[in-house]
């Protein structure tokens, strides 16, 4: 169900007074029916892959907590790969199968690597016809059919087993409770991926009618989907059309895709997380925030704590400081940071493209460490300017002004470059991009389905979009006639100026 759809709003208005209508005992069991039926309106086969693994974790947390020793080890490492593995499976078993199957060919074993792609076609099969997935004739098919939300689900559900077992968090013994945790529907599919410690006590808890987080919410459900509706797939008229065909295009049509991809990405996917955010809220539920401006930081690593915080503080907690973090020497925290980069490229999908895209990213992380250690050699402060503090005179003061302008745009290129391999179909499609861009003529024209009046409107819709969120990270809805006068005029220019093609949430693939 897609959050921008009219079936979305019937069913959140209906969900929600139901809710507000139960006492306790009756809310977490209609939150869990109705997060149920919210996602077999997208696969209903797969519902059964999700209730499998809550089985599991929930058998894994209770046993976790009551053994010790190497038993407890043990039972997080058959859990771990329990979720591993059906994410694995049902993602990344082309690609494996690809690869190792090109590796054969490479070596001029061209017989095994048909016998391995022929058996692994086989399992594929039949495990998909289980699920009533028939017609599926191998796993190159696989993505067309993928349980939505899959890698999602599966980090929030490996994150409580992993708590359990480190002690910052008691087993959930309530099923009911822990099912909804797992498949809370605001979040479900695209996050945030929450931690056991924020959500799980909140399911326990009896909130409230409560007027002002009712007004925060919608505020923040309306703004999601301004972003969704009126930016993001505004924009896409141009990305799709650039980047379905690079071959055909020029230079600066290419560049104009990728900039508006940029924030098309952006838009798309914070704006799901407004969504989600919101919903939850208008109920008393709280969520992380997943975004905060991430396109004005002056370094990457700082775009990184403003990006996709779920997931990035996820590796952070989970890979990068099991793993040694910074702790070891510089040439392993370096390692760290690549592995940390590649498996976050490869978590967004099976394709090399996502693994350079991580790749660049990693490499991004490690040069400015150099970077600035050199600088603290040489005696010089890398500081940020947005950290330096009453400039004494005004030179002073101009001088840090231009480092922050100079840094955001220095940070702004280097991402937007690495959304080319983020977005393109392939390695061939990336690199032909970057070759267009970086040749581009000054005789080139933008070749687009949108007509100048278009070009120029979305370009003033990112322009106010970096405005609003830069001065009014959050719409104020303390003044109830303010926020009714906000909240209908933001309804209203969606309505007006949105582009309802229900475009499903860029993030749903992953």
């Amino acid at each position: 169900m897609l959050f921008n759809s009219l079936q979305f709003l019937l069913f959140f208005i209906v969900v929600t007074l139901s809710y507000f209508s139960l006492k306790w005992q009756g809310r977490w069991i209609l939150l869990l029916l109705a997060s149920c039926y919210f996602y077999m309106v997208f696969q209903p086969a797969y519902i059964v892959i999700l209730f499998l693994t809550i089985v599991i974790d929930y058998i894994a947390g209770i046993w976790i907590e009551k053994s010790s020793g190497k038993a407890r080890r043990w039972l997080l490492i058959l859990s771990l790969i329990s979720n591993l593995g059906i994410l694995a499976f049902f993602k990344y078993l082309g690609f494996f199968t690809e690869n190792i199957a090109s590796l054969f060919d490479a070596f001029h074993m061209p017989h095994i690597a048909e016998t391995v792609t022929e058996q692994v076609n086989r399992v594929f099969v039949k495990v998909l016809h289980v699920f009533g997935q028939s017609g599926i004739s191998s796993y190159k098919n696989n993505m067309s059919i993928l349980p939505i939300g899959l890698s999602f689900h599966t980090f929030q559900a490996m994150s409580y087993t992993i708590e359990v077992y480190r002690g910052n968090q008691k087993a959930e013994k309530h099923f009911g409770i822990y099912a909804l945790y797992v498949m809370f529907y605001p979040q479900l599919v695209a996050g945030p991926i929450e931690r056991p410690q924020n959500v799980l006590w909140q399911f326990h808890d009896y909130f409230k009618y409560d007027v002002e987080n009712v007004k925060a919410g919608l505020m923040q459900m309306a703004f999601g989907l301004f972003k969704k509706l009126v930016i993001a797939d505004r924009l896409a008229m141009l990305v799709d059309h650039a980047y379905a065909d690079p071959a055909q295009q020029n230079g600066l049509t290419l560049l104009a895709a990728t900039f508006f991809y940029t924030f098309q990405i952006y838009c798309d996917f914070s704006g799901y997380s407004d969504v989600a955010i919101g919903a939850s809220r208008v109920m008393g539920f709280t969520l992380m925030d997943n975004f905060k401006t991430p396109y004005v930081a002056q370094s990457i690593s700082e775009f990184w704590r403003r990006w996709h915080i779920s997931l990035s503080t996820w590796f952070r907690d989970y890979l990068y400081i099991p793993l040694g973090g910074n702790r070891k020497g510089e040439v392993r925290q370096y390692l760290n940071m690549m592995i940390v980069f590649l498996a976050s490229g490869l978590w967004h999908g099976p394709n090399w493209t996502y693994v350079i895209w991580g790749g660049l990213n990693g490499l991004y992380q490690i040069l400015a460490v150099l970077r600035d250690k050199l600088l603290a050699r040489m005696g010089f402060s890398n500081t940020p300017a947005s950290l330096v503090t009453s400039p004494v005179h005004d030179r002073e003061s101009h001088k840090s002004s231009v480092r922050v302008v100079t840094n955001t745009l220095i940070t702004f290129v280097l991402i937007m470059l690495t959304w080319v391999f983020f977005r393109a179909h392939n390695l061939s499609d990336a690199f032909l991009i970057l070759n267009r861009i970086a040749t581009l003529s000054v005789s080139d024209h933008i070749d687009s389905p949108m007509n100048s009046v278009e070009m120029w409107f979305s370009i003033f819709l990112i322009v106010f979009l970096l405005v609003k969120e830069q001065f009014y990270l959050t719409i104020p809805t303390r003044n109830t006639t303010r926020f009714a006068v906000l909240f209908v005029l933001l309804t209203f220019v969606t309505y007006l100026f949105g582009v309802f093609s229900s475009n499903q949430f860029i993030y749903f693939q992953f």
